[in-house]
């Protein structure tokens, strides 16, 4: 990537979600209560997507997203409005001993109740720079299909729903105008927590393949994928699984960009050997460099010791930066405030300007 002038630069992107302002959290409330309407509640909403594009441009932000802010958490949106659900779905335990449970899929077809290009045309509004869109990785989705099956909707008619709904989520943020789509990824490292033979994270690797093999080459390069370990209240799902069992099965997906959490990582060095012992040709890897469940700061000296340290690995033509996760990626989450996010993210932006110019580019 080139800046105005034509100099190279390293390119710098939000992962997503931020913390919603007090102001959508009382009118998320409120709403659930019945004390205000559909109208007011999308009015809070759109005022808190004016004020997150206008802060993180404010910050230099070269990038931008809507913060999440409209949607019910980074996994479920496509779920809105659907009735053939129940509550009893799979279970995802956290490490401070919290939960999240998706629904289950009582019946089909499965077809998305909202899909993302809304949340990108509602952003590109208020933005002057360009606007990444998030989208949940339908292998997350494929966890929606009970374990004993649906009266009437095979698996295999449910997985050619999901194939088809997942491309058409991706493929129309790519007719919007993203600048790049995000797929959200982070069940690949729990994948490996569940069955650590490996088995379950090559079936969500081929998968995804499945939904990207749908896109043209050209296409494939404004697609990237997120992981992490979670994160959550806090707290993360799987950290304790060796990054090293994942990484090379996940840079076999067909992307143009990686968004790999790195910052909470406590041996980085071996992970950027992995990286760069595996990266695809032509992709570029983000790695993370602020940490959104440490309370702590960074400082832009550590994110750019932290650029500096990966460029000895990956070319740097082929480096970017981001945050290790989303900030807020379920919408009731307050455990970070809106503050620290946009302190973090102006700690990300700046170092890594910092380490650019520290490697003279």
């Amino acid at each position: 990537m080139v800046d105005t002038n034509g100099r190279a630069v390293i390119e710098t992107e939000p992962i997503g979600s931020l913390p919603r302002p007090a102001e959508l959290l009382t009118a998320m409330a409120d709403h659930a209560a019945g004390r205000i309407g559909d109208a007011e509640l999308a009015a809070a909403q759109d005022s808190a997507v004016a004020d997150t594009i206008r802060r993180l441009e404010e910050i230099g932000s070269p990038v931008v997203t809507d913060g999440e802010q409209s949607k019910p958490s980074f996994a479920t949106y496509p779920l809105t409005g659907l009735d053939q659900l129940a509550r009893d779905g799979v279970v995802i335990p956290f490490a401070d001993g919290h939960q999240r449970q998706l629904p289950r899929l009582t019946g089909g077809p499965l077809r998305y109740g909202v899909h993302a290009d809304q949340y990108l045309r509602a952003a590109q509004r208020h933005a002057t720079v360009p606007v990444k869109q998030a989208v949940i990785a339908p292998s997350a989705l494929s966890l929606l299909y009970p374990a004993d099956g649906i009266d009437g909707y095979p698996r295999e008619a449910f997985l050619a729903d999901l194939t088809a709904e997942a491309e058409a989520d991706i493929r129309g943020c790519l007719d919007a105008g993203a600048h790049r789509v995000q797929i959200d990824f982070t069940e690949a490292r729990l994948a490996l927590k569940l069955d650590p033979s490996g088995g379950l994270l090559g079936q969500f690797i081929e998968l995804n393949n499945q939904v990207l093999d749908r896109f043209t080459p050209a296409e494939q390069a404004r697609i990237g994928v997120h992981t992490c370990p979670g994160g959550d209240q806090d707290s993360t799902h799987s950290l304790d699984v060796d990054y090293k069992a994942l990484l090379p099965e996940l840079l076999r997906l067909r992307v143009g960009a990686f968004y790999v959490q790195l910052a909470s990582e406590p041996d980085q060095d071996v992970v950027l050997s992995v990286l760069a012992q595996h990266l695809p040709p032509q992709a570029r890897i983000f790695i993370g460099v602020t940490d959104p469940i440490d309370p702590r700061v960074e400082t832009v000296e550590q994110v750019r010791d932290r650029v500096l340290a990966a460029a000895r690995h990956l070319p740097v033509e082929r480096l970017g930066t981001c945050d290790d996760c989303g900030f807020s990626p379920f919408a009731d989450d307050t455990s970070t405030s809106r503050e620290t996010a946009f302190a973090k993210i102006r700690a990300r932006v700046e170092g890594t300007a910092l380490a650019a110019a520290a490697l003279g580019i």
